[in-house]
């Protein structure tokens, strides 16, 4: 390029950016043409680091209709550059017909410093401005532009001239006042420091060009810097705009300021909005708070109409004060505003009126629920005093059972006989105390407990609160202890004055009619287990079953499955059979599925019929035979009859953990051996112990038994071993209550006396012989009748529990003996057979020899 005439240039065209003397320009070089001219200059023999020449020239400034060229990048202060996204090409969107008319009559002639290809076939190009040009003429147009060209070099001030001298010290000083800004605004320090050494030292004309770099100013504007080859009139220009860019800075700075002022830690997050107000409020556009104090008033009427206690209403009023004084953007807002809309939402004053008619509240349960006659007894005499005496403090009941015997629809029926609100409330799995306390309002995402919660769900201060499966809640842990925290929930002398930790006002809860539910009482601790009243729900017998499925099931199932209760029928005997041989529960759960599984298959069946128009042979009653067709095969089968009847064997009764009964095989067999008593079938510690008891007691009595020949005779029990098993080995066992019946089992093995299968027998031995009582004696009963027993052996003492608890009709299948002593189990359980030999007195002899 050394041969070419400097007057005359090749053209490089850019859109949407000016390139000054004294500044770099980074270029995307794609155009076919402007391609050509970098092929040249990279093919020199300078090659990449060639000091050619080009002119620079802007395209005129587009109209709004055409689409501005973003391919051309950006330079920002100081000569460093950014990248612009890659969209259209200057040369795509150049009008290659009329392009000498699109260009600008300035440019600047520009040195390329650096020239690189791309991977497109094209260049990026860094040039460097070095003079103001004017494009005389083009010269030529293909293979691309060339123009002879006037350059301006830059003029020196004469010292003559005192008006471009004070306007050169002028610009200075507007430079310094630029740079003053820029250092509050915290600019990098080498930046600050070229800019600084730039003022002090560049001339007039060079300075105008770097600062106007640095402000922020239109296309056309740095056009007219461009073309204003007259110092006087640059320097007057740029003076301008920099003037103008000082007084946003100012603007900017100021608000700034009145945002930092209003600004406290905790407020750091809303500093956007904060700026956004100060800007609205320096263009005149003031906030408008009518809305947030429309808010405000209709909170202090919620206050006013809710009622609160004279502690609650004080807190409410201060947090109230504290809320008009806020700003709404402010963090602490919405939480005192969140706290006081839940402080009128609490039912301080509200409550419903009780239905104290005594009758109505009978038949309601009656209707609800079959039997449970001592929890529906509570209720009523609850219902009574309540009638009595209108101040009476709700009753803590728990009521306690298996699973299925509906515990948690007689909470919901209690409510509807009182004619209160009811809420459910689940414990299980809670493990958290601040579920029960509520969290404290210093916490992010703080919320009442599980009791405030449900006041203000309900709506009243008398509700029914039934806390399900209180016995699965958590102990204590690094969260608390929530069995601890419910302890003055359920305490009648404290719950007037609970404390929630996020209302954090005494609440009365001494109206709410708390009732929990429970499976076993094992995992309720003690203290919390001394503040209810335990109220035993225990498993149905058959003939109950029957009637809750012929009053409640089996309807609620007919219309479940969109039939009328012509469309089925099932008669007492075939609920019969689905209840004995394809369940095996305390409660009716099973029952009501099977009961579904039947009409789902009725359902069917009524439904082909009446596709095919045949309805008249559809048959609405289930059969015996229906029933195994539909269900199967049978899945329990009467373990009492399938039992065999060999010496050895002998039923026991057994209370589960769940709270429902059952019977209970032991066996026992003998070989030769060392005497060792082997036990299996996952035994507890206390059940081997009972059975090492019965052991001893037989080696004891054995001559009186019939087992040996004589009293004396030690070799009989050591030249044999013992092995009792309990069957369902997967399944732990433990507990007192089979030491008659383990006692039993081995006299009859040695004695080869058999015990009839149809007769169970239960209670606690001691080691003379003397029958314990023991627990759970209902539930036990009550599986012995769902086995088919016939005759079951009892502790005396335990009487009282049979004439008590059991049902009558149970009562009236079923043979009862007590027993006093273990010869009283051997005579009934052997049919009356008394096969011990009455021991003669022994005669003390003193000797006098």
């Amino acid at each position: 390029m050394t041969n070419i005439n400097p007057n005359v240039l090749p053209i490089v065209p850019i859109r949407n950016k000016v390139l000054l003397p004294g500044l770099a320009l980074r270029l995307q070089i794609n155009r076919k043409d402007t391609v050509l001219i970098m092929q040249k200059i990279y093919k020199s023999s300078d090659n990449k680091e060639s000091k050619s020449l080009i002119g620079c020239v802007p395209v005129k400034p587009i109209t709004s209709k055409e689409n501005p060229d973003e391919n051309i990048p950006s330079p920002d202060s100081f000569g460093s550059f950014k990248s612009a996204s890659p969209k259209k090409t200057i040369e795509q969107t150049f009008d290659q017909s009329n392009r000498s008319s699109d260009l600008h009559n300035y440019g600047c002639a520009a040195r390329i410093i650096r020239l690189d290809r791309t991977v497109g076939g094209g260049f990026t190009a860094v040039v460097e401005g070095i003079s103001r040009i004017r494009v005389d003429r083009y010269v030529f147009e293909r293979p691309y532009l060339e123009a002879e060209i006037t350059i301006f070099p830059e003029p020196a001030i004469p010292h003559d001239d005192q008006e471009l001298q004070g306007l050169a010290v002028s610009l200075k000083s507007t430079g310094r006042e630029l740079l003053a800004m820029l250092q509050e605004l915290k600019l990098p320090t080498p930046v600050l420091t070229q800019l600084q050494k730039f003022i002090d030292g560049a001339s007039a004309g060079a300075l105008a060009d770097l600062l106007i770099s640095t402000v922020e100013s239109s296309y056309e504007e740095k056009l007219k810097i461009l073309d204003a080859h007259d110092l006087k009139t640059r320097i007057a220009t740029s003076i301008d705009l920099l003037t103008r860019q000082i007084h946003i800075l100012k603007i900017s700075q100021k608000i700034h300021s009145n945002v930092e002022g209003k600004l406290s830690k905790k407020q750091k997050e809303f500093y956007l909005r904060q700026q956004l107000n100060a800007i609205k409020e320096e263009l005149g556009e003031h906030y408008d708070s009518s809305t947030d104090d429309d808010d405000v008033t209709d909170l202090t009427k919620r206050l006013q109409e809710a009622g609160l206690k004279p502690e609650a209403d004080r807190t409410a009023q201060r947090e109230l004060k504290r809320l008009k004084r806020m700003h709404p953007t402010q963090a602490e807002y919405q939480v005192v505003r969140t706290y006081l809309e839940t402080l009128s939402e609490i039912p301080w004053s509200k409550s419903t009126t009780d239905v104290l008619d005594i009758d109505k509240a009978r038949h309601q349960l009656e209707t609800d629920h079959y039997g449970l006659t001592t929890v529906k007894k509570r209720v009523l005499e609850y219902l009574a005093v309540l009638k009595l005496k209108d101040d009476m403090k709700g009753p803590i009941l728990c009521l306690l059972g298996p699973p299925g015997v509906g515990k948690t629809s007689l909470g919901k029926s209690i409510a509807n006989s009182l004619g209160r609100k009811f809420h459910r409330i689940s414990l299980g799995g809670v493990k958290d105390e601040a579920e029960i306390r509520g969290h404290r309002r210093t916490y992010i995402g703080a919320m009442p407990g599980l009791i405030s919660q449900g006041l203000r769900r309900v709506g009243v201060n008398n509700p029914v609160f039934l806390l399900d499966e209180i016995d699965k809640v958590g102990h204590i842990s690094s969260h608390g202890n929530p069995s601890a925290a419910l302890l003055e929930v359920l305490d009648p002398e404290q719950n007037n004055t609970f404390n929630d930790h996020y209302i954090n006002v005494p609440l009365d809860l001494s109206k709410v009619l708390f009732i929990a539910t429970a499976n076993q009482i094992d995992t309720i601790p003690p203290p919390l287990l001394d503040r209810m009243e335990l109220i035993t729900v225990p498993g149905y017998t058959f003939d109950e079953k029957i009637h809750i499925a012929q009053r409640h099931l089996l309807p609620k199932q007919i219309a479940a499955h969109g039939l009328s209760p012509n469309d089925v029928k099932i008669s007492n005997h075939v609920l019969l059979k689905i209840t004995t041989g394809y369940t095996r529960e305390a409660g009716v759960r099973n029952f009501e599925r099977e009961i579904a599984s039947v009409c789902r298959a009725k359902a069917v069946e009524y439904a082909d019929a009446k596709d095919k128009e045949r309805i008249h042979i559809y048959h609405p009653e289930v059969t015996e035979d229906d029933v195994e067709s539909i269900l199967g095969v049978e899945k329990f089968d009467n373990e009492v009859a399938e039992c065999a009847s060999k010496p050895g064997v002998v039923t026991g009764l057994s209370w589960t953990a769940s709270g429902s009964g059952g019977i209970l095989f032991i066996e026992a067999t003998q070989m030769p051996g060392k005497g060792i008593l082997q036990l299996t079938g996952k035994l507890g510690d206390v059940i081997k112990e009972s059975a090492q008891i019965a052991l001893s007691w037989v080696r004891a009595h054995s001559f009186q038994l019939g087992i040996t020949n004589s009293s004396t005779e030690s070799t009989f029990f050591f030249q044999r071993d013992v092995h009792v098993h309990f069957p369902a080995g997967a399944i732990g066992k433990d507990g007192p209550s089979a030491g008659v019946a383990l006692t039993t089992a081995l006299v009859s093995l040695f004695t080869r006396k058999i015990v009839p299968p149809t007769t169970a027998m239960t209670g606690e031995m001691t080691l003379r012989g003397i029958v314990l009582p023991v627990g759970g004696i209902k539930e036990k009963v009550i599986a012995a009748h769902r086995a088919r027993i016939r005759k079951v052996i009892l502790p005396s003492r335990n009487r009282k529990d049979v004439e008590g608890d059991v049902p009558a009709n149970v009562k009236e299948e079923i043979i009862f003996v007590y027993a006093n002593n273990i010869y009283d189990v051997l005579q009934a359980a052997f049919e009356g057979e008394k096969i011990w030999v009455e021991t003669p007195p022994i005669v003390e002899v003193e000797s006098h020899l």
